[in-house]
């Protein structure tokens, strides 16, 4: 087990599973976050109706400080999440290998378990990942190289040329530049989570994707009626 993550400060899939199950999927504050959020008085308008529109998460309110960033964050955000542009279960293998090899990202993943769960994989999948057991016949053989992928990108910039190599014999470029973004962007969500010191407020992360997944709908619905 990583360092940064000892097994007393985890929410295990027996916990995530309960609060689910309760209907709660909330935790008490054990304490205040380092970055307020933003006080909705205080946004441009703009800002206000996006978080209105949100699931009340500290993540998002706390982005909304970048008041100048925020909205197009959300729009780039909801691109990462579609499902159009790569496989959402190895997304989500992606997502969590991120949050796992990131302290103070426990946020993270807490949001996304369920969302890995929603879009296909499993229980076996988390443990795996949990448990650091890379080689598991649970992740699958694409799910094995896009985790070490993942891997080698945080914590190396670029991965080693046989992991390229077996990435451009199964993925187009285009699939690996977009995994690429989604790497890139959780990390950095990752970052604020754990320099913000946020603690999980409540579980939402699969009404964050059926929100997403809504929004991406309309949008595909717009550009087919829109007059050329």
């Amino acid at each position: 087990m990583p360092r940064h993550w000892p097994s007393a400060g985890r929410h295990s899939l027996q916990t995530l599973a309960q609060a689910q199950a309760a209907g709660a999927g909330s935790c008490d504050h054990a304490g205040v976050a380092r970055l307020l959020p933003l006080d909705p008085a205080d946004a441009e308008p703009p800002v206000r109706a996006a978080l209105e529109r949100l699931p009340p998460l500290a993540i998002f309110s706390t982005v909304a400080n970048a008041q100048g960033s925020f909205v197009n964050w959300l729009r780039f955000g909801g691109d990462c999440l579609d499902a159009r542009w790569f496989d959402p279960v190895l997304r989500e293998l992606a997502i969590l290998r991120v949050a796992r090899l990131t302290p103070g990202a426990e946020y993270e993943w807490v949001q996304h378990v369920p969302i890995l769960l929603a879009v296909g994989g499993t229980p076996e999948q988390v443990a795996a990942l949990d448990a650091d057991e890379l080689d598991a016949e649970a992740l699958g053989q694409d799910g094995r190289l896009v985790v070490r992928f993942t891997g080698q990108v945080v914590r190396d910039a670029t991965p080693d040329e046989a992991t390229f190599a077996a990435m451009s014999a199964r993925f187009t470029p285009s699939e690996i530049t977009q995994l690429l973004l989604v790497i890139g962007q959780y990390m950095m969500v990752a970052r604020v989570m754990a320099t913000a010191q946020l603690e999980v407020d409540a579980v939402l992360g699969a009404d964050v994707l059926a929100g997403v997944e809504r929004s991406s709908r309309a949008r595909r619905q717009d550009a087919r009626t829109t007059p050329e």
